[in-house]
């Protein structure tokens, strides 16, 4: 078959031939599988002439339709019909319109543009003009003007070069009107497809690939994949990548370690012997062709992989040495006797290279243990239990070393991953220890001083040391033992006391220090605890020490006790009883036993007069030999209420106070309140008349601001001669002659000449009276001494109701008729001042 057709319509020829004839022509059947309809069409394939020249069809044959087709470029006066609907003979009528081919243009042409593509033509224009349009992306759309036609011959034309990358295929519509604009045809569409062209190298996605593979990876394994995409159309030649390895290096073991999928870039093995401790990293060139792989014609880009050889344990840890050694004290624990060294020629820091050392044999009671040196990778034997050098004064230990990380599959353990350690003990100076310690010895308090008690002697450890141990002691509170210095022999140097305070539960306990005379001298301690048996030595004593009663008998008594310092057996059931002596103690009160510990005590007598008795009583223990002891308990003895209860002058008569001595305390007391509430009264007239024979005010008061009253209204007729100059000078000047210039109080004097004033005539006329008063008002205003210091003398108008007038007014009578007779409403002073002017009588 020479020809095929496409789903989509595209005729192609499938192989190279040769056209015997300027001519081809063959038909083209199409149908529909759902409807059994049937469509057919003749195709004439025009050969050209020449090789430069490209196919052109001859005009169709009225009643059918006829395509040109040529796969990279229409001919420039290929002719587009408008189709219509065929009745030849043989066919049956067709309901469908044939699609116009697709036109193909090739990406990147040179050009001259515009270039012509099609022509487009209605068999209606040989009746009527026709003008030809095109629309659609690329001709009236973004991008604009890429496609135009000659409206008039229906001629269209690409104007610039195409780029199938930017857009790889256009639609368009092509339009037929007459003049006038009216349609003569239906629109048909245009299909432009963009013809490839090898314009664009493979690009990696990374320049730098980088993966890993196992050392000893067998040949075949995968190690990575490199990838490159080519922009142009990857249906064809032009977009299909192949790869392919340039270089590798090291180039060890061999050349050609890996091989690359030229399809996919999967690079694999494809030669054994990856060893990381010889070859760490590879690196490869990888170069993608497109074209596929077309050295010739493709275009080519280039990427390192980048391809690291990952370690397995292949290499068993090994000793460096087959035998160590070490030494190590007696005693000594938490120290280092000895370092393990090995090699590993795995990745250092890593799991195939960690080493784990662990004992084999040798040691038994565990006395050693292996720790890894995480910087070195070297075994650190540790002595974690102390060693006696005395038992074993050396040790031979069986010791192997590995990974962290099993060995890889088909690796062995090496023979020198075992080794032998031997470990010395050293001797040194033990201290003497005491096999008994605590050492707990049963003795009765009270023995005498210089009793032995126990033999407490240390052991020294040190068989093979000649040495001599001395005894000394270390704490003894109560300086209660001694001990012999060479033989370790305890004697009692003071009488022990059970009910000392340096007992504790009975166990007096001491330290003792046991020293040898070794180099370095070495001691150890021992602690004694003697425990005190109890004898009877502690008499018991009465509880309560104090009481009260009723003084009437049989309303109440007094339960009483005891306390020993001794315990059982030597405590009670206790004995109380009265004494004989005096004999007061058994007529007045009486004993009654309770039970072994308790009785109580009550009065005998009808009545016992209200005070304090000293009671004796003897209080005797059932130790053997019982203890007595006669204890006095003071007992008040007070009047009661109804209910047995002391009343408060009850308890006051008991306590041994009169009838005299409480009213003479009460007398006290009254008159200490009588004294204290007069001194408050005399304190408060004081202050009142403080106030009363004030003057002026106090100086941090502003005169101006307060109503000064004077209570006091002289002394009559007698009082008449009085200086006036006493009134500008109420205070003595003589703090203020001190003070400095500046801002004074305003009741302060200042310092400063003093006005003269006008004095007073020897014999006053009435006639002078308003003078003498204006010159003194008139000095008054310009002396700065007066009070108030710092400011005016304002008389100002003191109401319509007042009768004493104002000082206007006694000026204006002054220089008038001098009639003062009004004076005298004015108050015992004034009514002086009138008789003194006016002529009146003293």
């Amino acid at each position: 078959m020479d020809f095929r057709v496409g789903a989509d319509g595209t005729v192609f020829a499938t192989r190279e031939l040769w056209v015997p004839s300027e001519e081809v022509a063959f038909t083209v059947t199409a149908w529909d599988r759902q409807t059994a309809e049937r469509w057919d069409a003749v195709v004439r394939l025009l050969v050209a002439q020449t090789s430069s020249t490209l196919s052109r069809h001859k005009m169709p044959q009225k009643g059918k339709k006829t395509v040109a087709l040529d796969p990279s470029q229409p001919p420039s006066d290929t002719l587009l019909l408008w189709p219509q609907h065929l009745h030849s003979s043989g066919l049956r009528r067709q309901k469908r319109d044939w699609v116009i081919p697709p036109i193909n243009v090739p990406e990147n042409s040179r050009g001259p543009f515009p270039q012509q593509l099609v022509r487009i033509r209605s068999d209606k224009d040989n009746d009527i003009p026709i003008r030809y349009s095109i629309t659609g992306v690329g001709a009236d759309q973004p991008p604009m003007e890429v496609f135009s036609i000659d409206s008039m011959s229906g001629r269209m034309y690409v104007t610039r070069p195409m780029d199938r990358e930017e857009r790889a295929s256009y639609h368009l519509r092509a339009h037929a009107v007459d003049m006038n604009g009216n349609k003569v045809e239906n629109p048909i569409d245009l299909y432009i497809y963009v013809i490839d062209m090898n314009d664009n190298r493979p690009e990696f996605l990374n320049q730098v690939y980088n993966g890993s593979v196992d050392e000893g990876s067998k040949p075949g394994t995968y190690v990575m994949t490199v990838t490159a995409n080519d922009a142009d159309d990857g249906t064809t030649a032009n977009g299909m990548v192949r790869y392919r390895i340039l270089t590798q290096t090291p180039q060890s073991p061999s050349q050609n370690m890996f091989t690359i999928n030229s399809e996919t870039g999967d690079i694999v093995t494809v030669a054994a012997g990856l060893d990381r401790e010889k070859v760490q990293q590879y690196t490869v060139i990888v170069q993608a062709t497109d074209m596929e792989g077309n050295l010739n014609y493709g275009l080519s880009n280039t990427a390192t992989a980048i391809i690291m050889v990952t370690d397995v344990n292949d290499n068993p840890p090994e000793f460096t040495s087959s035998t160590y050694a070490g030494e190590v004290p007696e005693n000594r624990v938490e120290t280092v006797v000895a370092n393990l060294t090995v090699t590993d020629r795995d990745q250092p820091h890593s799991p195939n290279w960690n080493a784990i050392y662990r004992i084999i044999s040798g040691d038994p009671s565990g006395h050693f243990t292996i720790r890894t040196n995480p910087v070195t990778n070297e075994g650190m034997v540790t002595v974690v239990k102390a060693v006696d050098y005395e038992l074993n004064r050396a040790f031979m230990l069986t010791v192997m070393v590995a990974n962290q990380a099993p060995l890889a599959s088909g690796i062995q353990m090496s023979f020198q991953s075992t080794a032998g350690v031997t470990i010395s003990v050293t001797d040194v100076n033990e201290a003497p220890y005491f096999p008994s310690n605590h050492k707990l010895i049963r003795l009765e308090e009270g023995v005498p001083p210089g009793t032995v008690l126990t033999m407490f002697s240390a052991v020294d450890p040190d068989r093979f040391m000649q040495q001599a141990v001395r005894y000394s002691k270390l704490s003894d509170p109560a300086s209660w033992l001694h001990m012999n210095a060479t033989n370790g022999q305890v004697t009692t140097a003071a009488v022990l006391d059970r009910e000392s305070l340096y007992t504790k539960n009975n166990v007096y306990e001491a330290t003792f220090l046991a020293a040898d005379n070794g180099i370095p001298p070495a001691s150890g301690t021992g602690t004694l605890q003697v425990y005190l048996i109890d004898i009877n030595d502690n008499a018991p004593e009465l509880l309560p020490k104090e009481a009260q009663i009723c003084e009437k008998p049989n309303l109440n008594a007094i339960n009483i006790t005891a306390a020993d310092a001794d315990i059982d057996p030597n405590i009670g059931p206790y004995v109380f009883e009265l004494p004989f002596v005096p004999a007061a103690a058994r007529k007045n009160w009486t004993i009654t036993r309770l039970n072994g510990d308790y009785a109580q005590l009550s009065l005998r007598s009808l009545y016992l007069e209200a005070g304090v008795y000293d009671v004796p009583v003897i209080v005797t223990d059932s130790g053997n030999p019982p203890l007595s002891n006669t204890s006095i308990i003071k007992v008040k003895v007070c009047p009661c209420d109804e209910n047995g209860d002391c009343t408060s002058m009850g308890a006051v008569a008991a306590a041994g106070l009169g009838t005299g001595a409480i009213v003479a305390i009460l007398i006290c007391v009254a008159m200490l309140l009588t004294m204290v509430l007069l001194f408050a009264v005399w304190v408060k007239r004081r202050e009142r008349e403080r106030h009363t024979k004030q003057l002026l005010i106090d100086p941090e008061d502003d005169v101006r601001d307060n109503i000064l009253k004077y209570d006091e209204e002289g002394g009559g007729e007698e009082d008449q001669d009085y200086d006036l100059s006493q009134l500008q000078q109420p205070e003595a000047v003589e703090h203020v002659l001190s003070k400095a210039a500046g801002v004074r109080r305003v009741d302060e004097r200042p310092v400063g000449a003093e006005p003269q004033y006008p004095v007073r005539p020897a014999v006053p006329h009435p006639g002078d009276i308003g003078d003498f008063i204006n010159e003194g008002l008139r000095a008054a205003d310009n002396d700065p001494t007066a009070p108030p210091y710092d400011s005016l003398l304002v008389f100002d108008y003191e109401g319509s109701g007042s009768t004493a007038g104002s000082v206007s007014s006694l000026n204006s009578s002054s220089s008038g008729d001098q009639d003062y007779d009004y004076l005298n409403d004015w108050g015992p002073r004034f009514k002086k001042l009138a008789d003194m002017y006016g002529g009146g009588e003293d």
